[in-house]
This record gives C-alpha cells, structure tokens and sequence, in this order.
C-alpha cells in the first residue's frame, strides 16, 4: 500500500465530515470533543464554530482562568470527531462571550432607533444631507457616498471615498464625545 494514498475507510470518514450539513456541524457546538486529524495527530477541546464552507473546527481550552487557547482544525484533515461531554452552563457562556470585545454593549431596538434619530438630526444640523436606507431603514447613508450601520459609532462608518470617510467619522467621534 502506498503511504501517501488513504485507505478506502480513510477516505470514507473523511469525506463523511466534510459531506455533514450545517446542521450536523452544529450538534458538535459547545461540546468538548477529540478530533482526528492527519498523520494521527489528536486534538481535544470545546467547539466554538465550524465553517461550513471548509468544514474546519475551532477548538478552544480553557488552561486555566487567565488562559485561553484557540485552535483551528482544517476541515480537509479532519478524520473523525468524537463528542466527550456537553458543556454546563459556565462553560457555554465562556464561549459565547470568548469573542466578544471588553466594553462592547448590546443595544435594544429603541436604543437603536434613538441613536440612529440623534445622529441623522445632528448631521442634518450640520447642514450634511443624509437619508435612511436599507430593507429597515436601519442605515444611514451620508451625501450618498457613506453609510452608518448600527450602532452608529465611527466604526461602522464605510465609503470608498478615504477623505469623505475620515471627516464624517471626526465629525461622529466628536458627536459622540459630547453626548
């Protein structure tokens, strides 16, 4: 047998996982789980995500309760994937929160709507023409050239127009400065 050439079980268990909807991918979840890998590599650790596009798995351990290691599994060199244990609550709200940003805040639709009103009347104060957009009207659109998506802050400014995006974004930082 030659070594670069898998077995037809090989073969069989990986295209299995690459053949998996996303909604299988999604059982594995928030589990702590063994995987496979090629050259019998063996990783273990709780399941953030999975791309459904290359099938690859984001594996994370909690070393300890200043450490965290993220790793990524490619979904081409995925053999198999053993579920351990599911998570308890402390753990899936760990990785829920894993990626989100330290100061990052959630908004309710009211807060959303009162913050997009205040910067459409300040910029229109301003004597810059803007207008609500999108399916929601949830986007502002500033001289046609820049939107502002939700939640309204410098960052979700967006124009291919780098001089135009620098000013509005100034102009919104200092908005924001003063409220």
């Amino acid at each position: 047998m030659d070594i670069g050439v898998a077995t037809q079980e090989q073969q069989k268990t990986i295209t299995s996982w690459i053949d998996k909807t996303p909604l299988e991918w999604q059982s594995y979840v928030n589990k702590e789980v063994t995987v496979l890998a090629d050259e019998k590599n063996e990783y273990q650790g709780w399941v953030v995500t999975i791309d459904p596009v290359s099938a690859s798995v984001v594996l994370v351990t909690f070393e300890d309760d200043q450490k965290t290691s993220v790793r990524m599994v490619m979904g081409h060199a995925v053999q198999k994937v053993e579920i351990l244990k599911e998570s308890d609550e402390v753990t899936k709200h760990k990785l829920i929160n894993l990626f989100n940003l330290q100061g990052s805040s959630t908004y309710n639709k009211e807060d959303l709507e009162t913050k997009k009103l205040n910067l459409k009347s300040w910029l229109q104060q301003n004597n810059i023409p803007v207008t609500e957009q999108g399916e929601s009207m949830r986007t502002l659109c500033v001289a046609g050239v820049l939107t502002v998506d939700p939640p309204y802050s410098p960052e979700n400014c967006n124009s291919t127009n780098e001089i135009i995006l620098s000013r509005i974004q100034g102009l919104i930082q200092g908005y924001m400065t003063k409220q």
